[in-house]
């Protein structure tokens, strides 16, 4: 499968080097460039983007709330949001994942991360960056949660998952990848896949990033700050 990806930045240059660096592997394609976020969203619907790399900085709509247009898009349910960022504005990264966002990036990261990400995001599998360490998206849960952006209907709909369910979730939001949860809970990596999955739907996250989001903010998994 060819990943389509969608290139989002003001920058002329940058998404140039993108779409080279994209281009040069044989699994992906660049199908659209665009230089705010409303031209994103456009595009993304247009040309069929499967993984789109956002800017969060950019005239009009910036990508902030052109990840939020994709997630709430049914049409673009499909579509993968990679936010570039430079790691400098937590609160930025917070409200990115909040709005859809499968992960996030930096715009310093390595080319061969770069392409890493892109296939994660595409495969459905996407939290942090290569980068990141696995208790970044905690932290800074931490740091941006003032308690006004809590959902406290996600408490309640906890109740849905079954025990295991909970514990899979509990995993998840540890940056742990299935073959992982497997081997801590003794049981397959198609099984630990079956749960998530099961997860995801009855609590309408989109991948596995939303999972995190959610788990921490019903109070499931408490943050660590160190």
């Amino acid at each position: 499968m060819t990943i389509r990806v969608l290139l989002a930045d003001d920058q002329a240059l940058l998404r140039s080097a993108f779409r080279v660096l994209v281009d040069s592997e044989p699994d992906m394609e660049v199908v659209g460039e665009a230089s705010d976020g409303a031209e994103a969203v456009r595009l993304a619907k247009e040309r069929g983007a499967d993984v789109v790399l956002m800017d969060i900085r950019m005239p009009g709509t910036d990508g902030l709330a052109a990840t939020r247009m994709i997630s709430a898009d049914p049409a673009l349910a499909h579509v993968r949001v990679v936010i570039l960022t430079t790691f400098e504005v937590d609160d930025y990264v917070v409200q990115s994942l909040r709005a859809g966002a499968s992960g996030f990036l930096g715009k310093g990261s390595e080319p061969d991360e770069l392409l890493s990400a892109i296939r994660v995001a595409a495969g459905g599998e996407a939290l942090l960056s290569p980068t990141a360490t696995k208790g970044l998206i905690a932290r800074f849960l931490a740091q941006g949660d003032g308690g006004d952006d809590r959902d406290p209907a996600r408490a309640e709909r906890l109740d849905a998952l079954t025990g295991r369910e909970r514990e899979v979730l509990v995993q998840v939001a540890g940056g742990h990848s299935n073959d992982e949860i497997a081997e801590r809970l003794e049981v397959s990596p198609l099984t630990v896949k079956t749960h998530v999955n099961r997860a995801m739907s009855k609590l309408g996250a989109r991948d596995r990033a939303q999972l995190v989001v959610i788990a921490y903010e019903s109070g499931l998994v408490r943050p660590r700050v160190e």
